[in-house]
């Protein structure tokens, strides 16, 4: 009989990922979750898995043979305490995936501040296009696949590699228990204000994913970078590919439709045509190109798959138009992340308007940690919009700088109105979230239809 996992945290991407691969792999799973919700609670029970609403200790009747836990459960939660109790036997969701599935594999793990989902998907896109029909575990849904994770016979495994901490048992940052082969950094800044205390606790377990590249290993690096670049003086025993600087790989200017080479060592290796925009997204496709060089693919082979590269849900995805105004939704939510996403935008809507919509939803926004860097951020804007319910700071002050530019609502209805009246034909409208916004997209787009 198979072994049977029940999952903490299910509907989560990370650990409905481990589901996903878990189930594919021939193991029963099933799980519980506060809120059982689309899509991750569709994606699951389509694949035959059971869930549950709640953390009811009668979940215990279910006696799996491990509780895999998610790093959304604490101490308190009353399954989570029944478990303890009875000495049953639990493991987090990385350390799972790593014992059960990542150990065989050539593990190619993409880490940073900004973009792992991006270039997660691009790079398992090349390794495709390839033919390697790679194993993935990625944080978002690519739109070039169904499903955000997969487990196939390949050698290869790409994953997402969070520095979040792993469980509340075990503190240290997801993606030391990968021992990847390949290793991305793409770029380090302060984020996570709920369990790093500073810049140099975030650089220091990057140092420790660093570690534990082995020498025959790559560690891709951002050689622009200057966090990045402290890590690696920290001490590295692998070989290191640069990206972003002109001794490594560079990516040229790009023309009007975003069309650019790639340099490798001031070698033309290509010119790429996608539909990405921004210096941010040119970065990634380097970062990828790279490490898919590393695991045998040709950089021209590389720079061919990424002409067909669809994106990823949530990165300025278009859901919809209605009166000739158009609604994106980005999950962009750090200040760095909210610069680059508008610029991206201006380039490629010229003098059109942006009314840009924002959400500081994330823990450290909700802190006020970088609260001063958000008027900057969204210099690109002709208009913004910020969402203020439940922040621990006075973000009418805050915004104030941006004088009549800008709107603050606490009261979602009011926001959705506010950005209605203003909008007119021939605006772009960029939703900013890292959760759902009470999905104010689909309420924008239905005021808008309804608008006389």
């Amino acid at each position: 009989m198979a072994a049977h996992l029940h999952i903490l945290g299910i509907c989560g991407t990370f650990m409905g990922g481990i589901a996903a691969i878990a189930k594919s792999a021939g193991y029963r799973v099933t799980g519980c979750d506060a809120n059982v919700y689309p899509p991750m609670s569709d994606q699951l029970r389509a694949l035959g898995i059971e869930l549950t609403e709640g953390y009811g200790a009668d979940q215990l009747a279910l006696r799996p043979d491990v509780w895999v836990v998610g790093n959304v459960v604490t101490r308190g939660n009353p399954l989570m305490e029944a478990i303890l109790d009875a000495g049953d036997r639990y493991i987090s969701g990385p350390q799972w995936l790593a014992e059960h599935t990542l150990l065989s594999k050539h593990v190619l793990a993409i880490a940073g501040t900004h973009g792992k989902t991006t270039v997660s998907a691009i790079l398992t896109w090349i390794l495709e296009g390839a033919g390697l029909n790679p194993g993935f575990l990625i944080g978002g849904v690519p739109n070039d696949f169904p499903v955000s994770a997969r487990h196939t016979g390949s050698r290869f495994f790409v994953i997402e590699a969070d520095e979040y901490d792993t469980a509340f048992f075990d503190k240290r940052s997801k993606f030391v228990h990968y021992r990847p082969r390949t290793a991305i950094l793409n770029n380090i800044e302060f984020d996570h204000a709920d369990i790093f205390d500073d810049l140099a606790s975030i650089e220091r377990q990057f140092h420790h994913l660093v570690r534990i590249v082995p020498k025959s290993g790559r560690v891709v690096a951002n050689g622009a970078d200057e966090h990045v670049k402290r890590v690696l003086t920290m001490g590295c025993w692998s070989p290191v590919d640069p990206f972003g600087i002109a001794d490594g790989w560079q990516a040229g200017e790009p023309d009007g439709d975003g069309a650019f080479d790639v340099l490798f060592a001031g070698q033309l290796m290509g010119r790429v045509h996608w539909s990405l925009l921004g210096h941010h997204n040119r970065l990634n496709a380097l970062a990828a190109l790279a490490a898919a060089r590393h695991v045998g693919v040709e950089p021209s082979a590389g720079i061919d798959a990424l002409k067909s590269f669809g994106g990823v849900r949530r990165r300025m995805q278009e859901r919809g138009k209605a009166r000739a105004v158009t609604v994106y939704d980005d999950f962009a939510h750090h200040p760095t992340a909210i610069r680059t996403t508008l610029e991206g935008l201006r380039q490629r809507v010229g003098k059109a308007r942006i009314l840009a919509v924002l959400e500081p939803r994330s823990n450290t926004m909700k802190r006020g940690v970088m609260k001063d860097a958000l008027p900057p951020s969204l210099a690109q804007a002709d208009r913004v919009y910020v969402y203020t319910a439940g922040l621990g700071w006075d973000a009418r002050s805050l915004f104030a700088l941006l004088g009549a530019r800008a709107r603050c609502e606490e009261d979602l209805g009011a926001l959705v109105e506010a950005i209605v009246a203003e909008a007119r034909a021939g605006d772009h409208v960029l939703v900013m979230s890292n959760g759902s916004f009470g999905g104010i997209h689909e309420k924008l787009l239905a005021r808008l239809s309804a608008r006389v």
